[in-house]
């Protein structure tokens, strides 16, 4: 899975798990996603050392939703999964001899910056609830 498609990815898993009853394996979450099961369960360990899902071993086991979904922010998700890269754009080699390549970094970086903050307090406003109810809304 790629670092920038990360969290999209594992939200939309944790909406497929609510609605599922019962446990998720590794290798149906990585058929779904077109993934290998053991990058999904290096994902899905964030998402377990932060509390949000577990997993029961065995026959009939796998991955579970641990946690009240209307206090799971998607920013928490975004957190769990390693804070993956916002934006793909931006300044991969400076060069610190030349004045303007400076300036506009400056200017790049300060807007991602902002941009990214934008961000970020957007996704601590929606719950993985909402998400999980929108999918029962009906389309307007």
């Amino acid at each position: 899975m790629r670092n920038d498609s990360r969290l999209s990815r594992m939200l939309h898993v944790l909406v497929h798990m609510a609605r599922h009853e019962g446990p998720m394996t590794s290798e149906r979450i990585g058929r779904m996603l077109g993934t290998n099961s053991a990058v999904i369960r290096r994902t899905m360990a964030g998402l377990r050392d932060a509390g949000y899902v577990r997993s029961e071993k065995g026959h009939g086991g796998g991955w579970l939703i641990a946690c009240d979904l209307e206090r799971l922010s998607l920013l928490d998700v975004y957190r769990a999964v390693g804070r993956p890269t916002v934006f793909a754009i931006g300044n991969e080699r400076p060069n610190p001899n030349c004045v303007i390549e400076q300036v506009v970094n400056r200017a790049v970086e300060d807007a991602l910056r902002d941009a990214e903050l934008l961000l970020v307090g957007r996704l601590g406003a929606i719950s993985l609830g909402e998400l999980n109810r929108a999918f029962d809304a009906p389309a307007l």
